[in-house]
């Protein structure tokens, strides 16, 4: 797969896109992790906005390889896409084998994780953060099971291993929480017993590096803009607050989520609904406690057990508490990727202790695993390869059509002044000499104040790409947005797209 998206490479999640504008802006001379764009103020000028929002470490990385390298924004990327699925492969297997499993088990671990949905997403769609934390993610644990006592060891392992955890993704940071609670916890404990001086020590060793490692984080990087747990819409409650982050184990360990195209909030025509999707996330928290309560018992890894307690608790309190105050994180299965990956080889342990009967059936469920999301992996690979648009970026564009495309990239080589507008955060990627405006476009039928999406003043020719669908009122609201130009001309572009020029 590695090699089929070097030729074709993947498309790009709108998360990730952003982040590659900042790439962008960083490439044309803006300021690191700055995303410089037109003012709403006056388009005429620059604003500079730090992003906050993704950590820097989903396009750094590309950025450092398509520089060193020569690539493309594409190529680059699916290089990316490969060596952080080995890495995070080769991670784990380590991990598996520190923390007491056989070769064979640890193998066949790895041979379900590639099953999940979630290790052939970056081969479609590059997701930036998650496939870097996924990178990264083994080789933390293995550093957290290797740590024997305190020392100069322990202390730079812990300062270093937050700041790049952060730089893969900065939800790493409960994950880091739970690692070091880990590790104070094995560290602390004689006979399996926690000692007071032991514990105090380990402490001091722990929260030093722990604070300065956090603290540089929020000094230079969170406190210049917003992030997702910076503001809450108030406590609401409801079912699915406490029984989602408790399923997360089968929810995240068997593609429960991504196979449904989100089990709560789905992306597409939903295949439940909502009261049913609540019913089957209670049940599969039921199931979940259960097969985690099974692993406690039964497995005979007294490291393995602790980590996968730890990192099951942790993470309830957390998104629990998140999903209180209504912050922005999402009732998403990728959130949880690490539990349900911990769950792995003890699974495994188990079915290999039980009869054959049992022990073909779960190989028949792997099975009807891998091909559903095989499956989506082909279908979205022929798409990406035959269907979606490509440009100077090289990356799959799946909203627009080449015709258009073409179009919009010999009017960037014509002008040096204009302005592009899309509301799609991939396209900017394609536009190499004039400056780009991205509206996220407003849900269907809601409410919204055009102060938000104005920006006046006038400055060159403006170049706005919809969709044909958008013909009409959808279009009429978009050209509102930029009072300082009037007498819009239409240009259809294709079947499925319209280009909205003023001069």
């Amino acid at each position: 797969m590695g090699v089929m998206i070097f030729i074709y490479p993947p498309s790009i999640f709108p998360d990730a896109a952003h982040g590659f504008q900042v790439m962008r802006s960083m490439q044309m001379g803006g300021g690191f992790n700055r995303l410089v764009a037109p003012s709403q103020d006056d388009i005429s000028q620059n604003t500079a906005q730090f992003l906050t929002w993704w950590s820097p470490g989903q396009y750094l990385l590309p950025y450092f390889i398509k520089s060193i390298l020569g690539l493309n924004t594409g190529h680059a990327t699916a290089l990316t896409v490969i060596l952080l699925e080995l890495c995070g492969l080769a991670g784990f297997y380590t991990f598996f084998k520190k923390i007491g499993f056989t070769p064979n088990i640890a193998a066949l671990s790895l041979v379900f994780i590639i099953c999940q949905e979630a290790f052939i997403t970056p081969y479609i769609f590059y997701n930036g953060g998650e496939i870097l934390l996924f990178g990264f993610e083994g080789w933390f644990l293995y550093g957290c099971v290797s740590i024997k006592k305190p020392g100069w060891q322990l202390l730079l392992f812990v300062l270093l291993s937050g700041w790049l955890g952060f730089l893969c993704k900065s939800s790493f940071i409960w994950i880091y929480a739970a690692g070091l609670l880990c590790i104070w916890l094995r560290l602390s404990s004689i006979n399996n017993k926690i000692n007071i001086p032991n514990s105090f020590k380990t402490g001091v060793w722990l929260t030093i590096p722990a604070v300065i490692s956090l603290a540089c984080i929020y000094v230079f990087f969170l406190s210049k803009g917003d992030n997702p747990a910076a503001a809450s819409t108030g406590f609401k409650f409801d079912w699915q607050t406490f029984s989602f982050p408790l399923g997360s184990p089968i929810i995240s360990g068997f593609s429960v989520d991504d196979v449904m195209h989100g089990l709560l909030f789905p992306t597409f025509t939903p295949y439940l609904t909502p009261a049913h999707a609540v019913v089957v996330v209670l049940l599969l928290a039921f199931f979940s406690l259960a097969l985690i309560g099974a692993i406690i018992r039964y497995v005979p890894k007294n490291d393995y057990r602790l980590f996968l307690l730890v990192f099951y608790v942790v993470s309830i309190f957390f998104f629990s508490w998140a999903y209180l105050r209504q912050l922005n994180i999402s009732y998403e299965g990728r959130h949880f990727r690490i539990v349900g990956i911990l769950i792995v080889p003890g699974m495994i342990y188990l079915i290999s202790k039980i009869k054959s009967a049992f022990q073909i059936t779960f190989g028949i469920l792997c099975a009807v695993l891998a091909f559903t999301n095989y499956s989506f992996f082909v279908k979205a690979y022929t798409f990406n390869k035959n269907v979606s648009a490509r440009g100077i970026s090289g990356m799959a564009q799946e909203f627009i059509d080449q015709t258009s495309l073409d179009y919009i990239m010999n009017l960037d080589r014509q002008n040096k002044q204009a302005i592009f507008v899309f509301i799609s955060a991939d396209l900017p990627l394609e536009i190499a000499n004039n400056r780009v405006i991205n509206i996220d476009p407003p849900p269907p039928g809601a409410a919204i104040d055009v102060d938000d999406y104005t920006y006046s003043g006038h400055a060159g020719p403006l170049y706005m790409l919809l969709p044909a669908k958008y013909a009409g009122a959808q279009a009429a609201m978009f050209m509102k947005f930029f009072p300082g130009y009037t007498s819009f001309t239409q240009q259809k572009l294709s079947g499925g797209y319209i280009l909205y020029s003023a001069k």
